[in-house]
């Protein structure tokens, strides 16, 4: 690659970032529907700002609420947010949410801190929900070790490499099925535009252990580096997890997106969405959006591959976001009404219905795959998103046997913390205000503390 230049400025606010941080308020209709109740239940529900998310919180009053008489008050706040207040209120005790969103990290620790209600008995009791539908790699991500369902997915992904088809038809390029790094960074060497306005890629560089590390430990994995081995020896500042950080880094320095310091998964949703990237390596969840002609002008024209390796077969990542139920709830039968809703077949066909087929909360349940309108409509990513959540190895994501599980995380509680600290180090990389080595000596200091709890 060549010389690494400062990155650039930011090009105009994101879309979607007015979207985010809000709160909004399902109103009930009372005496409609079948099974209406008149009691005046009402349940509170924090979830995660994605447009997936967003979508469900503008259904429920005209749906949900209607037909049960349950009225649903959501707070809606961006990934690192949400975070931040759903452990503190689980943690805690806090009991100011009936429903919360976590994801596969959160699942299995917090059942066995004993913060969350098992949802089993209820899924179990609940016919119509039909459990043995939810694919199972969302399922053993979001159980105990108890063998019991701890919270609801709601969408399940992967993570592959979205790329611009126009812009590489343009430059005479084709993008392999399966491409290794080595191949994205030259793609983005000749794709890389400034005259248009046109970033070689786009890639997350916001701290947070769910935001940067969450593609960048993908990354490593198959660079050959691990945040542990499975003695629970740190390897943050190994040469491979420095080669891996070092090419994430440069990578996002010379062709990546202006203000990447700052750019979350929403920050890159809404860049590649306006045609300003030639590829963005993320969320296999994104693809919906991106063919939805109201909220993309790239709809249509974007291809999908395979995330990128360089050592191993393969490297996306593997993440539910999920409905649980804090053990403080008072509202736990209204609870599982709503979880059981948002989560179910008939909440999927109503979205597909009603706001579009390629918006559906997909890769959590098999039959959304024998949806003709939803294969029709998700033709160009179902396939692959479906196989690359069959592929992902939480046990073996890398060369090396580990000693947690977890594709793009460690689990266990100390991660979130260690994640976030050593994120904000390599942001400040990618914004030139430190070095790669200097980012992973300050992070195995850390490793060091987080294993001394396991050794």
């Amino acid at each position: 690659m060549p010389e690494t230049r400062t990155p650039r400025r930011r090009r105009g606010p994101a879309a979607l970032a007015a979207l985010l941080a809000i709160s909004l308020v399902s109103t009930a209709c009372s005496g409609a529907g079948g099974g209406s109740s008149s009691d005046g239940t009402a349940i509170t529900v924090l979830m995660v700002g994605n447009p997936q998310m967003e979508d469900l919180a503008k259904v429920t009053a005209d749906n949900f609420t209607r037909d049960t008489g349950i009225e649903v008050r959501f707070t809606i706040l961006p990934e690192n947010e949400l975070r931040d207040r759903v452990t503190q209120d689980v943690a805690t005790q806090g009991g100011q949410y009936d429903v919360a969103t976590i994801g596969a990290y959160e699942a299995p620790i917090w059942a066995q801190n004993d913060w969350l209600h098992e949802l089993s008995s209820y899924a179990d009791a609940d016919a119509a929900y039909d459990k043995g539908d939810l694919l199972e790699p969302m399922v053993a991500s979001l159980s105990g070790t108890d063998g019991k369902l701890y919270a609801a997915p709601f969408y399940g992904e992967s993570s592959f490499l979205m790329y611009n088809k126009e812009l590489f038809a343009a430059e005479g390029l084709t993008m392999p099925e399966r491409p290794t790094w080595q191949q994205v960074a030259e793609f983005a060497e000749q794709l890389d535009d400034d005259a248009a306005g046109v970033s070689g890629i786009c890639l997350r560089g916001l701290p947070g252990w769910g935001e940067l590390f969450a593609p960048l430990t993908t990354v490593v994995n198959t660079f050959g580096g691990t945040w542990f081995e499975q003695d629970w020896t740190p390897k943050v500042d190994a040469p491979e997890f420095t080669a891996a950080t070092r090419f994430y880094v440069d990578l996002l320095r010379e062709h990546g997106q202006p203000g990447a310091p700052q750019s979350g998964f929403t920050e890159c949703l809404n860049t590649f969405g306006q045609g300003k990237a030639a590829m963005w390596y993320d969320a296999t969840s994104a693809a919906g959006t991106l063919e939805d002609p109201n909220a993309s002008t790239v709809a249509g024209k974007v291809g999908y591959a395979y995330a990128p390796v360089d050592k191993t077969e393969s490297s996306g990542w593997l993440w539910a976001w999920a409905l649980a139920m804090p053990k403080t709830t008072k509202n736990a039968d209204a609870a599982w009404k709503f979880i059981s809703w948002a989560t179910g077949k008939e909440y999927e066909k109503l979205v597909g219905s009603s706001l579009g087929w390629s918006r559906v909360p997909a890769g959590k349940r098999q039959s959304t795959y024998e949806i003709a309108e939803y294969r029709q409509s998700a033709e160009a990513f179902a396939d692959i998103t479906l196989k690359s959540i069959q592929e992902a190895d939480p046990v073996s994501p890398g060369v090396q046997p580990r000693p947690a599980l977890g594709v793009q995380f460690v689990g266990i509680p100390e991660f979130a913390d260690l994640g976030t600290k050593v994120s904000q180090e390599v942001s400040a990389a990618i914004a030139g205000q430190t070095t790669v080595e200097e980012a992973l000596a300050d992070g195995q200091r850390l490793a060091e503390e987080a294993a001394s709890n396991h050794r």
